[in-house]
């Protein structure tokens, strides 16, 4: 959530004592070899300097030295991280990594992805010249009111400090943002007000519980909610001219998703293999309709058990419980102790409305404090019209809500993301940089292993075949969209017809197939090779059951399935079609 960027004025800070890598990882899982006490020095300080210009994405990891500083979003600010994104990737290219124990290998590789990927965005992407989204100061004060990892009293010190920056920040991001997309602007005219509404409601309520900062913090959110009514002004002034194409175009976006997906599965295999996948998806549909009209079918599904704003929520609850006693009772991976006490289902704030329907939001991995994992919903938007409300409900229908606490939660993310979190490795680098591909493709894989072991019978596999149709689609169309032109036509004709979605959800999903690149392929290629790494260690590991292989799957971080294969000796990947 958290854009790249630096805060003004605050230049590299001096190293840790290597000795402060404990604070992160307590034991390295295999014996060092001679070459690992320099890289974990070498990579500790690295991650330092990233989180350093990245102060919002390093409150979201669990790192609270920068949670009194915004990004800076100006020429300096930027090119600043690029000068030291490049010499941290120099230095890490000049490591031995024969001299490396094979844990550290594969933390080396992680970092120099992770460092070329940010190198990449600065200098060739330039988000901060385009997009508008960036620059919202929101998630920054988001974070330091809904997680408990400090007292009140401190948090909002911290708080009020990010907001005596932000008219600068905003100011800054003016100087720096030129053509714009229409639908960036939209989007971050929308997120702003949501930002508005978090500094009058819920830092409101905060401050009732320390009656005493109050006067500390009324001057600095005064004038955040100043520059911010600024700079909406500013942005609607400038929307009838924003006519920036959103496409990154084929070029770009080959790259982009390349250092996306940490693998070297070009746009168009990619394409080749989601279209594919796409008519077996169809094939399997029609064998489990046997005859039967999927419309009609889908239809059922939608108008089975009402749903709307008021009912989401709790069926989303309802729908994690179910998902918990199923795995529990099939033995399919390991739910940890106090597993009830790690998830709690909320309405999505305001500030991140506008992209997807739901999230999973995580403490940070690099959290100290025992904080639950959000599963974030979010409800219609207030100004939609009744007949609009009620097609998005067919489409989140009551099946589609429990295939969604799946993915989001049991056993998705939330589930995954608590394995993770036990992982303990020499270095910081795989608890900092997750890979996508794997997060999601490992939900998109807990979604089909449910329904294959039963659950919910055949009108939830009806659901998990309709909703693996929209992962394989949004990889086709994130594709098409932005390396070969799709329309706004073919798209939704695409999404409509033969992935049987209503007309919102598609209009939805070509909104954030412009706002974003390259993310929504990280569902279907990800489930493609998590599917790969499942039946690797079925076929290596034959007598382990199916609990004692997912588990293993899980036990090493999150990094990209490339790596999970070395990790797990699995060999080579298996040649896409």
């Amino acid at each position: 959530m958290a854009p790249p960027g630096r805060t003004p004025s605050v230049s590299v800070r001096p190293r840790r004592p290597p000795g402060s890598v404990d604070r992160v990882s307590d034991a390295s899982q295999v014996p060092p070899s001679a070459g690992d006490d320099a890289f974990v020095r070498l990579a500790t300080d690295a991650l330092d300097d990233v989180l350093g210009f990245e102060p919002v994405e390093a409150t979201a990891l669990g790192d609270h030295r920068f949670d009194d500083r915004l990004p800076d979003l100006g020429a300096d600010g930027v090119e600043e991280a690029r000068r030291v994104l490049a010499g941290w990737l120099g230095a890490v290219d000049s490591v031995d990594e024969s001299a490396l124990s094979p844990d550290q290998r594969v933390d080396h590789e992680i970092l120099r992805s992770a460092l070329a990927a940010r190198l990449f965005t600065v200098e060739e992407v330039r988000p901060h010249t385009w997009d508008p989204l960036a620059a919202n100061p929101g998630s920054g004060v988001y974070l330091l009111l809904a997680r408990e990892f400090a007292p009140l009293a401190d948090r909002l010190r911290s708080a009020s400090a990010r907001l005596a920056a932000v008219p600068a920040a905003l100011a800054a991001a003016r100087e720096s943002l030129g053509e714009m997309p229409r639908v960036h602007v939209e989007t971050a005219v929308a997120q702003f007000r949501g930002t508005q509404v978090l500094l009058s409601g819920p830092l409101e309520a905060a401050l009732d519980g320390e009656p005493l900062l109050r006067q500390e913090v009324e001057p600095a959110r005064t004038a955040a909610l100043e520059a911010i009514d600024d700079h909406v002004r500013w942005l609607d002034a400038a929307l009838p001219s924003s006519e920036r194409d959103p496409r990154l175009g084929p070029e770009l976006y080959a790259a982009r998703l390349w250092h996306t997906l940490d693998t070297e599965t070009p746009p168009d295999s990619v394409l080749v293999r989601a279209e594919s996948h796409l008519m077996q998806l169809e094939a399997e549909l029609a064998d489990v309709l046997a005859g039967r009209d999927a419309r009609v079918a889908f239809d059922r599904l939608a108008d089975a058990g009402p749903v709307d704003d008021a009912s989401v929520l709790s069926l989303c609850e309802h729908g994690l419980a179910a998902a918990t006693r199923f795995v529990r009772e099939r033995e399919l991976v390991t739910v940890p102790d106090g597993w009830e006490s790690m998830v709690r289902v909320i309405e999505m704030p305001e500030i991140h409305r506008g992209v997807a329907v739901a999230y999973c939001e995580p403490p940070g991995p690099l959290e100290r404090a025992p904080l639950p994992t959000f599963f974030a919903v979010s409800p219609t938007p207030a100004d939609w019209p009744v007949d609009r409300v009620r097609s998005f409900y067919r489409e989140y229908n009551a099946f589609m809500l429990r295939n969604l606490a799946v993915h989001e939660a049991m056993p998705g993310h939330v589930l995954q993301l608590a394995h993770s979190r036990a992982y303990r490795g020499g270095t910081p680098v795989r608890a900092a940089f997750s890979s996508g591909a794997f997060v999601e493709g490992w939900a998109v894989h807990a979604e089909e292993l449910m329904v294959r072991q039963g659950y919910g019978g055949e009108a939830q596999r009806l659901q998990q075949i309709k909703t693996q149709m929209r992962t394989t689609i949004n990889a086709i169309v994130d594709v098409r969209v932005h390396a070969h032109g799709m329309t706004e036509a073919e798209a939704m004709t695409l999404m409509t017809d033969r992935g049987h979605q209503e007309v919102g959800e598609a209009a939805g999903k070509w909104r954030r197939a412009l706002l974003t690149s390259a993310q929504l392929s990280t569902y279907f290629v990800g489930w493609s090779e998590v599917s790969d790494l499942v039946r690797g260690l079925r076929r290596d590991r034959p007598g382990a059951d199916l609990r004692a292989c997912n588990d293993e799957l899980l036990a090493h971080g999150s990094p990209s399935p490339r790596h999970l294969r070395t990790l797990l000796g699995l060999g080579a990947a298996p040649t896409p079609p």
